[in-house]
């Protein structure tokens, strides 16, 4: 594995660079400054919006690239780069069976902000962890901004619970398990991989070049466009089978554990 050709550092946040306490490590942003001086670049890529990847990489984020909301809106030292969002046409019906089923607890999230259902009110503490910034609404008719994502959380098992209630959706959105609990639709075009091939060619970067960690199912478009593609010891049974190699979990650190051996490599 030859590490010394690369450019390009991709990561996935929760269940990949941040640990099951949703935090990023002090090893981390002190290897970051180390990535800098060898010219590498990084690029965090999450489902969660802007805002909340900013909020967890504050101390780096006039230095690194935001993929936010899995892979619909990019964004590069305040410039936006790409934003992709949903078609109205469809949301209505996919609103209804998210209402008809008590257990599933929406997050229609726009650019500034996530919006919950009034119905969700005993779990707006687990939601706005990812959704810092939020307003609770009864129906999506009072959203005037573009919606992005339909995030879908489940206390319990998103693949379980919600997947098999939306799978007839998935000719008009692109649906995505993006976690234990968590489901996302958006547009077809809103994936990672979408926005890391944007940024391989506007930075004229190869496969060859480009390293990407991931855990979960939204992470499978990016992993495909690395030659170092990683999946953490904690990945879904179908990263492991997309990635080329795999590393520790989230909680042992298993992103700095490669990206020492890449520093060690640039030597």
């Amino acid at each position: 594995m030859d590490l010394s050709k690369i450019k390009l550092v991709v990561s996935d946040m929760d269940g990949t660079l941040l640990n099951s306490n949703h935090e990023v490590s002090n090893l981390f942003f002190k290897q970051f400054e180390d990535l800098k001086k060898h010219n590498i670049m990084f690029v965090a890529a999450s489902g969660r919006p802007y805002y909340s990847i900013i909020d967890k990489l504050s101390a780096i984020k006039d230095d690194i690239i935001v993929v936010a909301e899995n892979g619909g809106l990019v964004i590069n030292n305040n410039e936006q780069l790409l934003s992709t969002h949903i078609n109205r046409n469809n949301l209505y019906a996919l609103e209804k069976i998210i209402d008809a089923n008590s257990h599933i607890h929406p997050v229609f999230c726009t650019k500034s902000k996530g919006y919950f259902k009034s119905n969700s009110f005993g779990y707006i503490s687990v939601l706005s962890e990812y959704y810092p910034t939020f307003k609770v609404i009864d129906s999506v008719d009072e959203i005037e901004e573009d919606i992005m994502k339909v995030a879908l959380y489940h206390s319990e098992d998103s693949e379980k619970f919600i997947y098999p209630l939306v799978k007839s959706f998935e000719n008009d959105f692109l649906i995505k398990i993006s976690g234990k609990n968590w489901l996302d639709i958006s547009d077809t075009l809103a994936n990672k991989g979408h926005a890391l091939k944007l940024l391989q060619d506007t930075f004229n970067i190869t496969e060859k070049e480009t390293m990407v960690f991931g855990d979960y199912n939204n992470d499978l478009e990016m992993l495909q466009l690395a030659e170092y593609s990683f999946a953490m010891e904690n990945a879904h049974e179908n990263v492991k089978q997309t990635a080329n190699y795999s590393t520790k979990s989230n909680n042992d650190f298993g992103v700095e554990y490669i990206i020492d051996k890449l520093l060690k490599a640039k030597i």
